[in-house]
């Protein structure tokens, strides 16, 4: 791929276009200065996420497969929420290897399945940015910033999608790369419960602190996520005394770019970020 003057396909995902619109503008930022546009797929819909997958698999297949038929396949379909590129990802394999549904949802939405159509998740398309030279200009931008990565459960893949890679790795050996310095923790993959923190918020609130919990115990002085639902559960979840602040990938990214983070993307956060951030950067 040529970074130069490039667009790319876009799938936001409820989350980024909803609860995590910081983590959009963000992402849209950092990009943009490296000129890379996206364009936002028209009319997309939610990918199902984890409460239609459990509960309907022809639904789940069909919401994640609209958007599939929704896409040009002309570029690559960028997709920074974990959740929904698992989703997408999954639909693309079955509509792949198995011909009669893929009949049955094209005559739903009477469209065709784009079998070429590419899928890259943000990290991939951030490994492809810095094997091509594009962070040298930000050594040491991030001043050792202590870090603690956290991908959640979401990169992880079922057993007909384990060659698929899972990106695990990379927050820390970007941040390391920037000048940060990721701890070392054991709750980098631990679920955050995802959906339960609606169902079964007792049980979430209990995963939740034990992730600050690691974090702050780590020494780390924050917390850079790989999924906007994590961030969001991270925050509401979390006790009075387990807080630290969260923020994610795109941020982090964006403030390693020029020392700047937006006041709209820290203001609809949670816990207060400004704290950390003022000991290194103005903000």
């Amino acid at each position: 791929m040529t970074f130069s003057h490039t667009q790319l396909n876009y799938f936001p995902g409820c989350s980024l276009a909803t609860t995590a619109k910081e983590n959009n503008a963000s992402l849209i930022y950092f990009l943009e200065q490296f000129d890379i546009g996206l364009k936002e797929i028209p009319d997309w819909n939610c990918c199902g996420s984890s409460s239609t997958h459990s509960i309907d698999a022809g639904l789940a297949l069909a919401l994640a497969s609209r958007n599939l038929f929704l896409a040009p396949d002309d570029k690559p379909l960028l997709i920074a929420c974990p959740g929904c590129h698992l989703r997408l990802g999954e639909a693309k394999l079955t509509l792949s290897t198995n011909a009669e549904k893929r009949r049955r949802v094209e005559q739903r939405f009477g469209e065709s399945f784009h079998a070429d159509l590419k899928l890259l998740h943000f990290f991939e398309l951030l490994a492809d940015m810095s094997c091509a030279g594009r962070f040298k200009d930000l050594s040491g931008r991030l001043k050792h910033l202590k870090i603690a990565a956290y991908y959640g459960c979401m990169l992880a893949r079922p057993p007909r999608m384990n060659k698929q890679p899972n990106h695990y790795g990379l927050i820390e050996k970007t941040m390391t790369a920037l000048g940060g310095d990721p701890v070392q923790w054991g709750y980098s993959g631990t679920c955050c419960g995802t959906f339960l923190s609606v169902s079964r918020p007792a049980i979430s609130s209990r995963l939740v602190n034990r992730i600050m919990k690691g974090a702050i115990q780590s020494g780390a002085e924050c917390i850079v996520t790989a999924c906007a639902m994590c961030h969001l559960n991270l925050e509401i979840r979390c006790a009075p005394e387990n807080r630290i602040p969260v923020f994610h990938f795109s941020e982090i990214l964006s403030l390693a770019r020029d020392g700047k983070a937006s006041r709209e993307w820290l203001n609809r956060h949670l816990i207060d970020p400004v704290p950390v951030l003022k000991t290194r950067w103005q903000v």
